[in-house]
């Protein structure tokens, strides 16, 4: 199981190219830093990637339409006390303004969902022997990205293709459109149909990207609002669901990202970890994968996702 051990940040650039500035956020008790990284499969999708030597998570964060900030993150505990921080290195050479600190701490608080209670869920976690294990070791925040927007496009490229693919795509928007950051609506588009699927390889997803791109930059979709909307979770996921190119596996995925458990999104590789955890490998149809976590009520989403990757909290660096 993943456990939390002080670490000592080793910097590979010379003193003269440190980091500028340091910030340090408190975290929730029994936040669990790598049970969080590793909760999917973002953590290795850019601009993410984990220093496996140092137990680290990089990113770039956009301050604004011109600026990106590449940062380190690290939980670091404070003595014998239960209660740790994260530390943020930012990694750049000029000293960081008020307002450039408090946008990359707002982020951060996003990327790991700092701000979002768990207590609820953990106490429903214990009333189940199978699952008394997520509250012991801080297991259940699932990271994601700095916006709702690069959630999305990350999503509809994982779909009808393979994580290699995946990565491939993402890796291209970040290169090619992002300069190291993930590209902004307003640069998706600007570019042609043409050239997603030539030069970021997006294949039949580029007209859905590019309409999804312009709605977004031009106001006219404002997707951000989904992380603080108080539309039922019925609503809100039918809207989610009317972008192009989210079936109800993609919209299953966000709106586990939004805070909202209640949907499976069942997919190829869902079925066949569930079929080998509890039917012994025998094939069954979704309705009766969709009725065996029906119990778990509103959180029935993350217990299913937890419950295929339990596996995964087995090791400090599952993948």
């Amino acid at each position: 199981m993943y456990k939390q051990k002080q670490m000592k940040i080793k910097l590979k650039t010379p003193l003269r190219h440190r980091a500028a500035s340091e910030i340090s956020l408190p975290l929730p008790d029994g936040f669990n830093f790598l049970a969080t990284v590793y909760s999917h499969g973002w953590c290795s999708l850019p601009p993410f990637s984990v220093d496996k030597e140092n137990g680290s998570l990089q990113t770039v964060i956009t301050l604004n339409k011109r600026t990106n900030i590449p940062v380190r993150l690290l939980p670091i505990p404070l003595g014998q006390s239960k209660n740790s921080r994260l530390h943020v290195s930012v990694e750049r050479g000029n000293v960081l303004s008020k307002i450039e600190k408090e946008t990359i701490k707002n982020a951060v608080h996003a990327i790991f969902r700092l701000d979002e209670p768990f207590d609820e869920f953990y106490a429903e976690a214990s009333r189940y022997s199978a699952f008394r294990w997520v509250k012991r070791i801080g297991a259940g925040r699932m990271l994601r990205s700095q916006t709702v927007f690069e959630d999305v496009v990350k999503m509809i490229c994982t779909t009808n293709c393979s994580w290699a693919l995946t990565e491939t795509m993402v890796k291209n928007f970040v290169e090619k459109l992002g300069d190291n950051a993930f590209p902004t609506p307003e640069a998706i588009a600007s570019v042609t149909e043409k050239f997603l699927r030539k030069e970021i390889r997006c294949g039949y997803r580029a007209p859905y990207l590019l309409e999804l791109a312009r709605r977004v930059s031009s106001g006219e979709l404002l997707m951000e609002e989904w992380r603080t909307s108080d539309l039922p979770t019925e609503e809100l996921f039918l809207r989610v669901r009317s972008v192009k190119g989210m079936g109800d596996y993609a919209a299953g995925n966000i709106m586990r990202l939004l805070g909202r458990y209640d949907y499976l999104a069942i997919d190829s590789w869902c079925r066949g970890k569930f079929f080998e955890l509890h039917k012994n490998g025998r094939k069954v149809k979704d309705s009766t994968i969709e009725k065996f976590y029906a119990p778990y009520g509103k959180w029935r989403g993350l217990f299913f996702w937890l419950d295929l990757t339990k596996y995964w909290y087995k090791k400090k660096f599952p993948f």
